[in-house]
This record gives C-alpha cells, structure tokens and sequence, in this order.
C-alpha cells in the first residue's frame, strides 16, 4: 500500500478507531500470523503484517528475482566449466568449431545432479537418440562421438550416456562428486543455446562455436571479452577484435566480425561490438546474457539493457 493511500484511510476512520488502531500499535500482539490486542481479541482486520526492509535491501530483492525471471525464460541453465584464459582449442584440439557447438548444445541435456543425458521429461538420450539429436550423419556423428570418448566428455553406462562433471554439470555444485575449483564456470541457458542451434544448422554450426569459445575470456560481471576476466572491474583490460581473432585463429578479422554479427536470437544480437573509446578503428565485444551469464543479480540489468 502506498503512503497515500495509507494517509487516505486513516483520514477515515473516526476518533474512536484511531484511538483504538494507536493502542493496538503499542500493544499489539502476534500469534500464527494474527494481530491480538492486549486483552487477547483478535484485530487481524484492523493491522495487516509486512516486513520492512532498507532500500538497498529491496533493490537486492528486486535484481534477485530479476535473475530468478531471466533464469526461467531463458530454459534455466547448465553449469559450463572452464580454464580461465586457457583456449578451447588448448583443451580440446581435435575438436573442430562444429565440434565445438555440438558440445555446448549437447551439454543443455545434463541431467540434474545425474549428469545422465536426457531430455527434460527425463526421457534417456541413448547413443542413438543422440545421433538423431544432434542432426548430423551416420560418419560425423561416429567421428565425433568418438571425439567425445577419448577426451572423457562422456562415458556409457548401461546403455546411457554421461557427461563429465568438469564440462557440464547441472544442481548444487558441492553435489558433483569431483573437485572443481580449479575450473571457472558459467550460466548457460539451456533454452536459447538449443534455439540457436535450431537456427544455425549445417555450415552456420561453426559459428556457434565462437559462443563457447569465448567462455574463458569472459568477465562474469559485465560479460565483456577481457585479457584478465577475473580481475576487478577497475582493473580489467578489454580485448578488442583483432585481438579475439588472433586467439581464435582467424586470419581475417572482418570474417570473425561477420560471424559475430550474424548470430541473432529473437531479433537480439548474441554480441554486441561497440567501438573503443579511445581509438574507433577497435570494437570491443560483449556477449548476450540469454545465453551465458555467471554475475551477480544486481549486474544483470545493466547488461542486458544492452541489447534491449
């Protein structure tokens, strides 16, 4: 209720109500969610119950639902594990971009804590429900399913399929059964990595892999592209195009900034390359919260309203 309207009301009541609402205010006592007055009558229809918080603490309540809600129409998310500032490409060098993107889109059917492939009615992603998942022919899928074996993405037991927890994992992390502090992690959304997928099928899979390809180098705050992404705000060193391009492996920079510019969902880019305020002939490059995303509630708003 506003401070009007509260005003308004109690501009209303008579003298004898007032005086009665100030008593109870003084006097008033609370059992199972009633207000009782001194004498033990319940006045639950004169004071109604509300907690009071400081600004800053509505603010805090305010963004967490905010991620709550991002989290929710984004499909929820995976966890995405990975060595900070240490390529794709160092970690898995037999995977090609393709590869790459098949991977991030086969890790949204982690199955929670099981870490078992599955859809989400937890229906068990087989071998060859996987094959017919990811789309691709009888030969690649063999190749890179076999990819997936020798760099111990997934292991097969009786007959299903698990992903490794130090790739993917999905609930509480302490729940993981390995040690993990010696990777970072992210919020991949579930949702829109498999509609991106659905999107860029066939020769447009390789550039989904940049999605991946870029985790590494991400700062979970602001979600830019840095050198050092887990340093403070203050101290971070933006890394510009060029930059990124030499590190994928791109020769031509202008092809790299096609590819990015060309991966939308929803009408919304997936990166955003805004020029470098100190020299315009540079972009720096942020990546769309709806697909990835590890900051704190109160930093999601400022990043999103970037691609709103």
């Amino acid at each position: 209720m506003s401070r009007f309207e509260e005003q308004r009301q109690w501009g209303n009541l008579t003298r004898n109500l007032k005086r009665g609402v100030l008593a109870l205010k003084e006097n008033a006592v609370v059992q199972d969610g009633r207000v009782y007055d001194q004498n033990g009558v319940d006045k639950s229809h004169l004071a109604e119950l509300s907690v009071k918080t400081t600004p800053a603490q509505r603010e805090a309540l305010q963004a967490v639902d905010e991620l709550s809600t991002h989290e929710l129409e984004n499909g929820h998310f995976v966890f995405a594990f990975f060595e900070s500032c240490k390529t794709m490409a160092e970690r898995y060098p037999a995977f090609t971009q393709p590869d790459l993107a098949r991977l991030m889109f086969i890790g949204t059917y982690t199955g929670y804590q099981t870490g078992r492939l599955q859809h989400d009615n937890g229906k068990v992603i087989d071998k060859r429900a996987l094959e017919t998942l990811i789309g691709i022919s009888r030969n690649r899928f063999a190749e890179f399913y076999r990819k997936l074996i020798d760099a111990d993405i997934v292991q097969e037991q009786g007959g299903e399929i698990h992903i490794n927890p130090s790739v993917f994992f999905r609930g509480p992390l302490k729940e993981s059964g390995y040690k993990l502090s010696e990777y970072s992690h992210t919020r991949m959304f579930r949702k829109t990595v498999r509609d991106l997928y659905a999107i860029y099928k066939g020769r447009k899979t390789a550039q989904l892999a940049i999605i991946y390809a870029v985790l590494p180098f991400l700062n979970f705050r602001t979600n830019v592209v840095c050198f050092n992404p887990q340093d403070s705000d203050d101290d971070l060193r933006a890394m510009n195009l060029d930059h990124l391009a030499a590190l994928l492996g791109y020769k031509d920079t202008d092809k790299l900034r096609r590819a990015l510019e060309g991966i939308v969902i929803d009408g919304e880019p997936v990166f955003w390359l805004p020029h470098n305020a100190k020299d315009r002939r540079q972009k720096r490059i942020v990546v769309n919260p709806r697909v990835v995303f590890a900051g704190p509630a109160e930093s999601l708003g400022a990043v999103k309203v970037l691609f709103s």
